[in-house]
Formats: C-alpha cells, sequence, structure tokens
C-alpha cells in the first residue's frame, strides 16, 4: 500500500512538482509558476491520463469563485509555457468541450517521511454512513476510463443525502491495491470503502467494484462487470450508476445490522428511521406496526425528518391496503407523503415513498409521477423510485412503462430489499398483455423474494388461473387468505384504483381461484 499526501513531490520528466508549496522545478532549478498554475498543475497530474472538466480546474484554482472560463485558459497557457523545456508544453492536452488532460511522462509521487504525512490524529466519524472511494486499479489502456468511473461513482453516491461522502482529493491519495481499509478508514473518518479495478482486454471492459467495513474489514458487496467496448463514455456513465445503485441499498442493511447491536436508549431520529426500515420493507401490516411507533418517536425529535415521513406514509400504506382498508390509515399515508415532499426535495428516497402513497392511497398518479421523477432527477440511481413507479403504472394498467421501470430498477439493485415489487409490477405488466406464461414467471419470482407478502400470492393466484391450472392457483390463493385474512377483491382493487380493464380480467381470474368477492 502507497499513501501520499499533500506534503509530498509530484515528479514527471526533468520537472518535479512540491505538492504543499507549489513550487515547480526543472532540473534543480525553480521555474515561476504562480498559486493557480500550480494548483491547476496538481489536479492534472493527480489525474494523469484521464480527462479533467473546466468546472473542477476552476474550482481548484478559484475555489468558491465564480470566474469566467476566459480565466482558465489564460492559466494553462502560462503553464503550457511554463513546461515548455524538453517539450512539456505539449503535455496538457485539449479536449474540445470537456477539459483538459495531462499526457506527459509518467508522474510518480514521494513523500520525505510516510509517517509524518499520516495525520496522527483519530478522525471522529460523522454522524451519517460515511464511505471513500479509492482509485480504481487499471491497465494502462484504462486508465482515463477508471478515473472517469470514479469521478462519476463519487458524484453519484454524494446525491444521497443521508451518506457522507469523502471528496476526491482526500480519497485520491491512496493509491495502489489496499490490504488495510482499517487503516484508510481510520486516516479518512470513514466507516466503508470502496475499492475496484479496470481492465481492458480483447475488446471488453472488465470492472470489479467491492465495499468493506473500515472498522472490521468484512465484505459488504461485491459485483464484477463484463462489458463489450463500444461507446466507452456511456459504457462508463452505465456502470458506474450500477454500482452506486447496488450499493445504496447494501450500505442500508449494513447500517441496519450496525444500529441493532447499540443499545434502544441510546437512538436519536436517524437510528430510529435505521431500525424502521426493515419493517417497512416488508410490505406487511403487522411489521408496519413495528414501525410506526419508532417513526413517530424519531418525528418528535425532528418533525422536519423528510425520509421519517415518506416511512410513516408507506407504513399506513401498508396497514390501509393490507389490514381492512381503514380510511384513517389511507388519509395518514397521504398527509405523511406531503409532509415528505415538502421537507424532503432534495431527498430521492423521501420523494420516492411519497410519490408511491400519493399513486396508490391518493390515486393521483401524476403527483406519484411527478415525485418519482423529481426523485430521479436528484439521483438517477434511486432504484426504489423506479421500482415503486413500476407498482403504480402496473395497477393504472401502464403495461410498457410496469415492465421497463421494473426493469430498469432491477438492473440497477437486483437484490433490492423491494425486488419482489418489481417483479410484482412485471406481472401485473404481463397480465395486462394477456401474457400469462411471462407473468406467472414474475410472480414466482416475487414470491421467492417475499413469500411473506401476500400481494405476490394474489399475482401467482391469478396468472395460474388464466393458464387453467386451477389446483396450483388455489394452492396460492390460500396463501393469500393466511397472510391477509380480510382479503377481497373489489375492495382490493377500489382501494387501489386498479384501471377498469385490468380489474375486470384480475376479478376472473381470482374469482376462479377460490378468492372472495
Amino acid at each position: 500500500m502507497t499513501q501520499q499526501r499533500q506534503s509530498g513531490t509530484y515528479k514527471f520528466g526533468s520537472f518535479a512538482l512540491d505538492a504543499e508549496t507549489g513550487a515547480l522545478f526543472y532540473s534543480g532549478a525553480p521555474i515561476l509558476l504562480g498559486q493557480r498554475g500550480a494548483a491547476l498543475l496538481r489536479l492534472l497530474l493527480d489525474r494523469s491520463g484521464s480527462p479533467v472538466g473546466k468546472d473542477a480546474l476552476i474550482e481548484a484554482a478559484w475555489p468558491g469563485l465564480n470566474v469566467e472560463e476566459s480565466n482558465l485558459t489564460v492559466q494553462i497557457a502560462a503553464l503550457r509555457r511554463a513546461l515548455e523545456q524538453d517539450g512539456g508544453g505539449r503535455w496538457i492536452e485539449t479536449m474540445p468541450r470537456r477539459g483538459y488532460r495531462y499526457v506527459g511522462p509518467p508522474v510518480t509521487r514521494s513523500a520525505a517521511n510516510m509517517d509524518e504525512a499520516r495525520s496522527p490524529a483519530t478522525l471522529l466519524l460523522p454522524e451519517k454512513p460515511s464511505i471513500a472511494v479509492l482509485p480504481f486499479e487499471h491497465s494502462g489502456e484504462a486508465a482515463w476510463l477508471a478515473g472517469g468511473m470514479v469521478d462519476d461513482i463519487i458524484t453519484g453516491l454524494s446525491r444521497i443525502r443521508w451518506l457522507f461522502v469523502i471528496a476526491r482529493n482526500s480519497s485520491f491519495v491512496w493509491r495502489g491495491p489496499v490490504t488495510d481499509v482499517n487503516r484508510v478508514g481510520h486516516d479518512l473518518g470513514v466507516r466503508y470503502v470502496l475499492q475496484g479495478s479496470v481492465r481492458r482486454a480483447d475488446g471488453r471492459v472488465r470492472v470489479h467494484a467491492q465495499l468493506a467495513d473500515a472498522a472490521s474489514g468484512a465484505h459488504i458487496w461485491a459485483e464484477r462487470y463484463d462489458r463489450t467496448v463500444g461507446d466507452l463514455f456511456a459504457l462508463q456513465d452505465e456502470i458506474a450508476l450500477a454500482v452506486v445503485g447496488a450499493i445504496e441499498p447494501s450500505l442500508r442493511r449494513a447500517e441496519v445490522e450496525r444500529i441493532r447491536r447499540k443499545r434502544p436508549d441510546s437512538l436519536d431520529a436517524y437510528e430510529l428511521v435505521l431500525r424502521a426500515q426493515p419493517e417497512v420493507d416488508s410490505g406487511m401490516p403487522d411489521r408496519a406496526a413495528i414501525a410506526l411507533p419508532q417513526l413517530q418517536r424519531a418525528l418528535t425529535i425532528d418533525p422536519t425528518y423528510a425520509l421519517a415521513h415518506g416511512l410513516a406514509a408507506m407504513s399506513h400504506h401498508n396497514r390501509f391496503l393490507r389490514a381492512g382498508l381503514n380510511e384513517e390509515d389511507r388519509l395518514a399515508s397521504v398527509r405523511h407523503a406531503w409532509l415528505a415532499i415538502e421537507h424532503g426535495r432534495d431527498d430521492a428516497l423521501a420523494l420516492t415513498f411519497a410519490g408511491f402513497s400519493l399513486g396508490m392511497d391518493a390515486h393521483d398518479r401524476q403527483a406519484a409521477f411527478a415525485a418519482f421523477e423529481a426523485a430521479l432527477a436528484l439521483s438517477p440511481s434511486t432504484a426504489l423510485a423506479w421500482i415503486l413507479g413500476s407498482v403504480v403504472a402496473g395497477w393504472a394498467g401502464q403495461a410498457e412503462r410496469a415492465i421497463d421501470w421494473s426493469e430498469r430498477g432491477l438492473r440497477l439493485s437486483p437484490f433490492d430489499p423491494w425486488a419482489f415489487a418489481a417483479y410484482d409490477a412485471q406481472a401485473l405488466g404481463h397480465f395486462s398483455r394477456d401474457h400469462y406464461a411471462e407473468a406467472a414467471n414474475a410472480a414466482y419470482r416475487s414470491n421467492l423474494a417475499n413469500p411473506a407478502h401476500s400481494i405476490t400470492w394474489v399475482q401467482l393466484a391469478a396468472s395460474l388461473a388464466k393458464l387453467g391450472r386451477l389446483e396450483e392457483a388455489k394452492a396460492a390463493a390460500a396463501c393469500v387468505l393466511e397472510l391477509q385474512p380480510t382479503f377481497r377483491i373489489n375492495s382490493q382493487f377500489a382501494g387501489v384504483a386498479c384501471m377498469p380493464e385490468l380489474a375486470t380480467k384480475l376479478g376472473e381470474a381470482l374469482r376462479a381461484a377460490g378468492l372472495p368477492e
């Protein structure tokens, strides 16, 4: 493991740049280079071989200031003049409409005393879960792809409101394979560390990413992506989006397990919400009854906690739809949904839960999809927005959208706690199209993902009945009533405002399976 900090020296060709003072030397002789030029050179060398956007360069040289792009052009020209010996003026490549890239001799970094370079103090962990994304290892020809992918991942994670993400300039002091993630966590003050590698060979790009708990070193999540080389920028975006989408639910599960090990009397609003999350994710009313008191305590501590309102909305939805269609629960679901939107305009997950309640309980699908789309504009990797949006679309009879959105959600987060809902939406979509074998297949997947959720059995019973497999359909219907004794076909469809044509077809199938009117 190698660690470099701003107190070290960059060496490239016959040049050396002191990272701390910004002094530039050529064969040991000093060269005049201003503070802004040094900041630009430092960033370009840090990301050697990778494109650096104009916005990032301006922020490095003029932090916090609003300056014209022409200022950057002037500074880059001055920097090229400072490097003109040995042909160094050609080492900074202009990338039209994108930025610049260092393409000179290999860059090495060193620190006079690595023990002094490390901060002796232990950084306190932020209250929120925290993560550092380290530079991905790469083969030479994949350098820019690895750098761009990590930038995209950091940007995507930074959009997750409940997550504290270490800035790139801090996490990129670590280079090469890191075996001691505990040390990374200690030095950067983070709970989780993401590492990876990018390899390009034989017309393919292979990316491996893994997430570890910095305290224990245990792996929380790992995935490999193998793609054919085509549009590399699109590929970079696709894989970065997939990584962010998969990390979010994995981090949540890890955080829930961590909180469960703490004493209950030490909880604050955030930890109460984490404890409630798995109960809400179950989709069932008995578990909602466990979640709601914890969410109410969280909202007593912080009445503007948008995610707590969103989860409360979902909890009341679960009680309303699967525990007697109590109007009080429906009104509470809608009330918390609007409060989640009011207080969570920058919280993608809160907007997602709010959108679902508005679509399912207020029967306002226009407002629902406005909330889903706002969530996705904030954080395109929010798999749950695609998944819950697909459910609303499914009951609305929008078969194409139900299938498309559910597939998008599962592509981002194939092992999401809400994967069962995505498969439910697929079953509804295929059922609407009279594709009953596909609907049954999706219903089986939903059932495997969450057999304790009554609606997974509803979809299965209906699909099997349409296929003429009545004995199996009746067995599935018996499971519906075991899980949800109050289930009645007409009241259930009224509760979700099922599209009339779909309700007619589903109703016929469910009556054939033996479910009560």
